[in-house]
């Protein structure tokens, strides 16, 4: 089995290398590389690995950059301290998501995984395929329950307009103009809400696309985006999301 780590924390890197060697003596570690941009360049030089470990947040940026750049056919173990990102995950060739520190057994149970889908299936490039026989899908959220006068109504997920968090509340904007209050966090709507439909734009804001009444270039690689219903309520979108802010709105 050969196998590329793909992680940018030296100690993280040690331990993950030393319990694949533990797990598959006859394992062969391709190499340990730490950013997005390496890993690409490794990739378009080198034979496929059989299986790839994967950090999500690299010294560049997040590794999910490097699946836009080049087409990985094998699978990968995503390893990584954050929980935030576990449906974009198994979006691309995800087969397990390790947290942080990687517990011996739940690596032994990844690589059994992996073995088992190499065994059932000879064309691992199918692998998405595969995975929506494997994991559940995700279900999200249709509705709010909220609290209305003296008692509660149901607000639909189609008549939000956008998402924003302020004083450490987060609130629907509804295409009515109404705003209401919620009690989820942010991270919590992050895992509820379908992401095709809603964006994390920042830690403030979830943005529909139609929601959108301008992209703007800001400073720094960043862009500026202006909302059809509060044009006066400033979105920042960040350097490191931009590239997937620009795939989410270009399909």
């Amino acid at each position: 089995m050969k196998i590329l780590i793909v992680e940018d924390e030296s100690i993280n890197a040690s331990r993950l290398k030393r319990l694949l060697e533990e797990l598959e003596p006859n394992c062969e570690i391709l190499g340990i590389i730490d950013t997005v941009v390496d890993t690409v360049a490794w990739l378009n030089s080198n034979p496929t690995p059989d299986l790839i470990t994967m950090d999500i947040r690299l010294a560049d940026g997040l590794s999910f950059a490097i699946f836009d750049e080049i087409n990985i056919t094998c699978p990968v173990i995503f390893t990584t301290a954050y929980d935030e990102y576990a449906i974009r995950a198994f979006k691309v060739n995800s087969i397990d998501y390790l947290m942080k520190p990687i517990e011996k057994n739940e690596l032994e149970f990844a690589l059994t995984k992996f073995k088992s889908l190499n065994k059932n299936e000879s064309n691992v490039t199918n692998i998405a395929g595969i995975l929506k026989e494997l994991i559940e899908k995700p279900v999200f959220r249709m509705r709010f329950l909220v609290t209305y006068r003296d008692g509660y109504k149901s607000v639909d997920v189609s008549d939000i307009d956008f998402i924003y968090s302020e004083f450490k509340t987060s609130n629907l904007f509804l295409k009515s103009g109404v705003i209401i209050s919620i009690p989820q966090t942010m991270e919590e709507l992050e895992q509820e809400l379908d992401p095709n439909i809603f964006f994390r734009a920042n830690r403030q804001f979830f943005i529909r696309a139609e929601s959108i009444k301008s992209i703007a270039n800001y400073f720094n690689a960043k862009l500026k985006i202006q909302l059809k219903l509060d044009p006066e309520r400033e979105v920042i979108i960040s350097r490191e999301k931009t590239p997937f802010f620009k795939q989410w709105m270009d399909r």
